[in-house]
């Protein structure tokens, strides 16, 4: 980045330090804070709106509707994350894959599974080989956000259950009694006041959400972990930037990272509980209108 980091090996103290956390693989370390701030930003909402549906499932009158939202949320319970992880990025990425050997190649006469490998028509393949750099990350960040957001929603629809039942039953019977619909006391009676019941579970969520993140680096996505790894391990004379073994130090940055984002979370959240707790009935509430009075 500056022009006197031409030489590195004429470089000592502070200017050498200068070149080094300037190179191109640092600025892809420092980007990568970016896309883990992306994939909490984009899986959030999106494992938000699966454990919405998958909760809403679970409390329908439908029978296979009902079974379909129960075994959802049930998955979540007794199976390791890391399992979830590497079975969706792999069931999603040979599912996707599949569809597409159906579509582009109908005249393929050879079975998809081979012994231990999944073959498909090369025009088939996700992302193509031809394809550019960054149609391979945006292809493994998708699947990394979709694969979080199917298991994270899986928790949400735990949380968002409960937090459905412990609407008052009371308020439910009086829509009820006032002549509106199953649906209406749905949508203008439990969804608006459900949320500060589902709140500190899906604030909880959250914050696992957040420690989740290193397992990008086990789905195949360049993150932080990857790069301090990287960046962090011994470096003989035959690199331009020699030094010993520094994964303390990278590791020890990482720390501080997640760290202060939880802290940030922690205030935000607060203060969204305080906001979501005027008026209701929980101990949020009352605590706001004994400290009022």
């Amino acid at each position: 980045m500056f022009s006197y980091c031409s030489d590195p090996s004429s470089l000592q103290g502070l200017s050498w330090l200068s070149c080094y956390l300037t190179t191109g693989k640092h600025m892809l370390f420092y980007g990568s804070f970016g896309t883990v701030i992306a994939l909490l930003l984009v899986t959030a909402p999106v494992a938000l709106l699966f454990g919405f549906g998958g909760a809403t499932a679970a409390r329908s009158h439908i029978v296979p509707l009902r079974w379909f939202g129960k075994g959802y949320t049930a998955i979540a319970r007794g199976i390791p994350d890391i399992a979830f992880f590497l079975f969706f990025v792999i069931a999603l990425d040979q599912a996707f894959e599949w569809m597409r050997h159906k579509v582009k190649c109908p005249d393929w006469e050879e079975p998809v599974r081979q012994g231990n490998d999944f073959v498909v028509c090369k025009i088939a393949k996700l992302p193509l080989s031809s394809s550019a750099q960054w149609v391979h990350e945006a292809y493994g960040f998708s699947l990394a956000v979709l694969t979080f957001s199917i298991v994270f929603g899986a928790f949400a629809a735990i949380v968002l259950y409960g937090a459905m039942q412990a609407v008052p039953r009371a308020q439910i019977e009086t829509a009820e009694s006032y002549g509106m619909t199953r649906r209406q006391t749905f949508w203008r009676i439990i969804v608006p006041q459900m949320w500060i019941f589902a709140l500190p579970g899906l604030s909880n969520l959250w914050m696992i959400l957040i420690k989740a993140t290193p397992l990008l680096f086990l789905l195949g996505v360049e993150d932080i972990v990857y790069w301090a790894r990287e960046l962090g391990g011994l470096k003989t004379s035959i690199y331009s930037y020699p030094h010993p073994d520094w994964r303390l130090w990278y590791f020890l940055g990482l720390l501080v990272f997640y760290l202060g984002l939880t802290r940030v979370s922690e205030i935000i959240l607060g203060r969204l509980t305080a906001r979501l707790s005027r008026g209701q009935a929980t101990i949020a509430g009352n605590n706001q209108r004994k400290a009022a009075s």
